[in-house]
């Protein structure tokens, strides 16, 4: 079993980047579309992308860019194919998030922001994000963990995560307690070592808020 401890670390350190890169794509993406959801002519368009990326399986997702896309002249390597699905379908929930904490700042907020001759988009920048932003920190933080989680079906498509090489280790080894329990000990350290990461955020977000309302 020793042998395959650096094939797991290896696993792990593949499982962390697609943790961090999805979760990098699914935060572009759900700041685009929870922002640009509310304009009129683009609320239709995103709309849709939510509901089919929140309405269908990952897994299902995860097949489409990897198998479908190259029927269609688009040729995508594993691990860029399944950080694309991650990103797109965390994104959609992601949204939904940025435009609720939006929508939860007080009217009055936005008012007093065209009061003094904001630029809505200024407004949006200096006074509406700072104090949303504090609301959208722990639902983020919950989807980067359920994303880390979800990065075991990249295995699904060849990518050598850390679930693929357990994968290996159990065929190799014939021993589901031998291979599964230092995968499930990595991911969980892995997932301690996000949580304070989102906790500290958590603080930041908070004493950044402080500063704005002072």
């Amino acid at each position: 079993m020793a042998q395959w401890i650096p094939r797991l670390i290896d696993g792990l350190i593949i499982t962390m980047q697609a943790t961090l890169l999805g979760f990098a794509l699914a935060v572009a993406v759900s700041f685009v579309v929870g922002l640009g959801s509310r304009i009129r002519v683009l609320r239709p368009v995103f709309r849709i992308y939510v509901e089919v990326f929140r309405g269908t399986s990952a897994l299902v997702q995860l097949f489409y860019f990897f198998y479908v896309l190259p029927l269609l002249g688009v040729h995508l390597t594993p691990l860029v194919a399944g950080v694309t699905a991650l990103g797109l379908n965390f994104g959609a929930y992601g949204s939904e998030v940025v435009r609720g904490a939006i929508e939860a700042v007080p009217r009055g907020q936005h008012e007093a922001a065209l009061a003094l001759n904001m630029p809505r988009w200024l407004a949006m920048y200096r006074v509406i994000l700072p104090q949303a932003i504090r609301t959208m920190v722990p639902p983020f933080g919950n989807i980067l963990v359920d994303l880390m989680k979800a990065t075991a079906l990249l295995s699904m498509i060849s990518v050598g995560d850390l679930a693929f090489v357990g994968k290996q280790v159990l065929q190799s080894e014939g021993s589901a307690v031998g291979a599964y329990i230092p995968v499930m000990l990595m991911y969980f350290l892995f997932a301690v070592v996000l949580g304070r990461a989102v906790r500290g955020a958590e603080r930041l977000a908070s004493r950044g808020l402080g500063e704005v309302t002072a």
